[in-house]
Parts: C-alpha cells; structure tokens; sequence
C-alpha cells in the first residue's frame, strides 16, 4: 500500500514543504530511504522502526520504501521522524488515508516513542500557512512557538501513540489557543540615570536609538563606554508583532527557543567577545546558520573593544551593515538571513587607552597608527555617529546633579520613531537610517540655507558620498526629536559634530 504525509524542512530561516511517501510491497524485508538525505535522516529508519514496536504497533516484514521529495532539496535534522512513522503505519492500513490529508507532521521519536522538540519549527509552520495547511501536528515542546502564528490549529503531542488515537478520533487532543499579543517593556535592573556626567555620550546614544543608527565610542578606558551601551535597551521601544515573529524565526533556527516560549517579545542586545569566530558573528558552517550578527536582528549589536576583534571579521561586516542581510553561499544553495541591526562599537584611542594623556600614554605613534589601521576608511565610513568620549572629572562623577532616567529619554525616542514610521511608510522602511539615497532630499527638506551649508560641509570636512548621506540622515532624527518638519542648520551642525570624532581628526597618529 501506499500513503503520503506532509512534513517540513528549513532552508536558512524560511520554510520549505516535504511530501513523505512510504510504500509498502512484498519482497525481500527491506527499508529503503530515498530523497537526498543527510546521514541523520537516514538514521531516522531504526528509530522510526523501534519507537513503532515500542509504541505497540508491528510492522510485519515487508519490502518498504520510503521517498522525501523534492529530491533536490537536501533534508536536514530530526523532524521526519514522526512524519515518516505516520506514513508507514497510514501504508500497513493502522491509519486509513483520509486521516492524514493535508496535516503537517514535524517531530523527533525517541527509542521508547516520545516526541521529542525539534528546532526551526516557526518558519516551517509560517510557511505552510502560506501554503493553506492549517492542521499541525508538532511536539508538545513546540506548541507554544507554532501557536503565534494566527488561523492555525495546533495540536502538541507527548508521544507516538497520542498521535495515532488523534488521527483515528479515539481521544482528540487539544489544540494549542494562540497566545494574546501585547507590546509590553521589560524591566530592567540598570538605568541611564546610574550614568554621571557624559552628557554629550547620552545625547548621541539618543539620536542613534531614534534613527536605528550605527555608533562608535572613541575614548580611554573607564570612561562610561560600555556603561552607557548597556543601558542601550532600557531606552528602546518594544518589538512590534512583525518584528517579533522575524526575530524569533531566526532563534527557533538556531535552536535558542525554551519549551514554555512563544514569541520573543524583548529587542535583542548581543555582546560576544572579541576572540569570536568569523563563522559565529556572520553566521555560516557545514549547514548555514545564523550568526550574532542576524541574533541581533531588530535590536543590538555591541562589540566592546572594537579593534581587538580580528581585522577580516570587522570588514566583513560592511555589506551586511549596507544592505541589512547577509547571503552566505555553499554547494547545496544560498542561505540569506536578515541582519537588520544597529551597531554599537567602543574602542580605545591606542593600544594601552590613554592617549592623548602623554603623562600616561608611552605608546609610539608608528604603534598607535598600527592600532587604528585595523578598522579601514569604508568600514569608519558606514557608523553614523563618531564620539570622542573624554575622561570624568571628580565633579561630575561625584557631583550631586540628578541624571535623567531611562523612561524619560525611551518617552522622546518613541515620538522620534512613531514620526519616522508614519512619514517612510510608503517607502517600506521604518527607520532614518534606512531612507533611500534617492529620497533623501525629498524627506529632509532643505531650504536654500541648508542647501549652502550642506555644500560647505562636504567640502569643508571632505565627506563621501555615503558620508554626506549618513550625516543628513542623522540630521533628519535630530529634526523629528524636535518635532520639526524640516532639517534645519543647526540639525546638521550638531549631526556632522557628531561625526567629526577625533578618530577622523587622524586619532593619536597627529
């Protein structure tokens, strides 16, 4: 007999459908599995053949052939396993045929016919929903992942023969309710307000979190650097629906979802270390997956002494940076996984940090210029805001002046962004930071002043083109922070001062 199951698989962080065909002929005892497997699939036959005995159900010997299609698709991962069970037994006639049409079986059995969670379960099932499968059937673990996504019914199962007394109406399990939505904030233990002093740091860090801008702290050690990128969340909006369902694709790929999580409803802040991989921050391996860099999507990604990471890691960063994606290419395929971030850099003015202190610096300046060549001109070129952050003085690290908090300054930057989205809505962008090249003028709206100084600024700070961009950019979230329709002077006075970092000055090589 013959029988066919729907089932799953991921390529990159979207879905793709699988059809599992299983026939069973007489002949020589046999399983046969067919479709451009990976060694795991494979090993999916003598779990699927003793989680079935285990479970109760005899496969009496007969000639079986199982077939994954389309057979250019390579099938990765554990999820056929319950698929392929079900199609067996829908074959040897436990399961008549039309108990199984258009349902979407994902899951992994163990030995004693548990099911077991799996990863990537989210894109598969956002996928089939595209596709009209609205009936799932995925391990329990899994439930509360699949259940965000609306008009479908999901059904998570403990083991084998719950499944099979579903399918065949003798005890129906119950489907999973899609858990209510609500934009909410979460707590924090930190706050901007623990920050003395750094007004200037503050007020950049600001303009950067309203414009999705990338920024780079320029300054000695102790300063208030990695102090005030920390507290960078405290200051952002929630994640809208779409960009909750984006971000937790990408974490249900890697595998980073617990049993009791649906949606990730907190905008990601990822630190790794400066020893990382390229592999680990870009994303890539045997398989592609995700690398911090597309962890960080829709939130931030801060790397903490900047130039100790290894220069080929940093320039990798470029493209993705410009286009807010990153296409990694193998033999089997390209994987594209979004990337969409704001970049969050701190570094130091020289190897030992305290230039231009000379009563403490002892660095040479052929070491300093060494130092600063590790991240290049079009690297520097792409972060919007260049600080100089100088060191705290007695007063203002002991002073008694009240700081202001992280709601007061999240207040202002939710206005920033509520202006911006209602004004680039036709664009398909959310942010500043993203506005096309081409719009630019259209959106910044510059009077013949502006225009002048817009002139004397390129050609008085040499700025690229991408340069005078990023600084009419910054100057327009500036704008929309005062609420006013026009960038006006001194919006693109304070957005160009605020790229004028010593760093571009020539650092401590002058």
């Amino acid at each position: 007999m013959y029988s066919k199951i729907l089932s799953g698989t991921l390529h990159g962080v979207e879905g793709r459908l699988i059809t599992v065909e299983a026939d069973v002929s007489e002949g020589l005892p046999v399983f046969n599995m067919v479709g451009f497997l990976a060694s795991e699939v494979r090993e999916a036959s003598e779990r699927v053949r003793t989680a079935l005995k285990n479970a109760g159900y005899l496969l009496p010997p007969k000639r079986i052939t199982v077939n994954l299609s389309p057979a250019d698709v390579r099938k990765e991962g554990s999820v056929f396993d319950l698929p392929i069970s079900i199609a067996l037994l829908a074959a040897y006639g436990y399961i008549p045929a039309e108990c199984v049409q258009n349902i979407l079986l994902l899951g992994e059995l163990s030995l004693s016919g548990d099911v077991l969670g799996v990863r990537g379960v989210l894109p598969i099932v956002d996928f089939a929903r595209k596709q009209n499968i609205t009936t799932l059937i995925l391990p329990y673990d899994n439930r509360k992942e699949a259940s965000v996504i609306p008009g479908l019914t999901v059904y998570g199962a403990k083991d084998l023969k719950q499944v099979v007394e579903h399918l065949l109406g003798q005890s129906p399990m119950q489907a999973e309710p899609m858990p209510r939505y609500e934009e909410k904030t979460e707590g924090f233990s930190i706050d901007f307000a623990d920050v003395k002093g750094q007004r200037m740091l503050k007020r950049a860090t600001e303009i950067a979190v309203s414009g999705m801008h990338n920024i780079l702290y320029l300054g000695p050690p102790g300063a208030g650097k990695s102090m005030i990128a920390k507290r960078i969340p405290t200051i952002m909006p929630a994640l809208s629906y779409e960009e909750s369902i984006e971000l937790t694709k990408i974490y249900s790929v890697n595998g980073m979802l617990g049993a009791e999580e649906g949606l990730i409803r907190k905008r990601p802040f990822r630190m790794p270390h400066h020893s990382i991989t390229a592999n680990a921050l870009i994303g890539g391996g045997k398989v592609p997956k995700p690398g911090e860099i597309s962890l960080a999507h829709h939130g931030v990604l801060f790397l903490d002494e900047f130039l100790e990471f290894q220069k080929n890691i940093i320039e990798m960063m470029r493209q993705p940076l410009e286009d807010g994606e990153i296409t990694i290419s193998r033999l089997q395929g390209s994987y594209t996984f979004p990337c969409d971030i704001m970049l969050v850099a701190a570094m130091n003015p020289c190897p030992c940090g305290f230039y231009p202190d000379l009563t403490r610096c002892h660095c040479t300046r052929p070491q300093i210029e060494h130092y600063l060549k590790k991240i290049s001109e079009p690297m520097l070129d792409r972060m919007d805001l260049n600080i100089s952050v100088r060191k705290m003085t007695y007063e203002e690290l002991y002073g008694m002046e009240q700081e202001e908090c992280s709601k007061q300054i999240r207040e202002r930057v939710i206005r920033a962004q509520a202006i911006q989205k209602r004004r680039l809505a036709p664009f398909g962008v959310r942010f500043n930071s993203q506005i096309p090249a081409n719009r630019l003028d259209e959106l910044c709206g510059l009077g013949k002043e502006e225009e002048k100084l817009r002139k004397e600024l390129f050609e008085r700070y040499q700025l690229s083109a991408r340069g005078a961009g990023k600084v009419m950019k910054v100057a327009r979230t500036i704008a929309d922070l005062d609420a006013s329709e026009c960038v006006k002077s001194h919006h693109m006075w304070e957005a160009v001062t605020y790229r004028m970092s010593d760093f571009y000055q020539g650092g401590g090589t002058e």
